[in-house]
């Protein structure tokens, strides 16, 4: 009997060291893609802050350009 006992509790600290490794490999897993979405949108990030001066730098000068055009008339 005692022999069944320990199979049992075997069987259970078996099962809950298996749940406890799917869990951590669920946390890491999760991990990982946090860490790979931000190197994947930093990038982005800062090409887009780029984009957005360099629209700007044109539309200023744009705005210059029309700017003496009309003063000189």
């Amino acid at each position: 009997m005692s022999n069944g006992t320990n199979d049992v509790s075997g069987a259970i600290s078996n099962l809950f060291e298996t749940v406890g490794k799917l869990a951590q490999s669920q946390v890491d897993l999760l991990n990982s893609g946090i860490k790979t979405a931000t190197s994947l949108i930093e990038p982005l990030g800062k090409t887009a802050t780029d984009l957005a001066g360099s629209l700007l730098n044109a539309l200023t000068q744009v705005l210059q350009s029309v700017s003496s055009a009309i003063s000189k008339k």
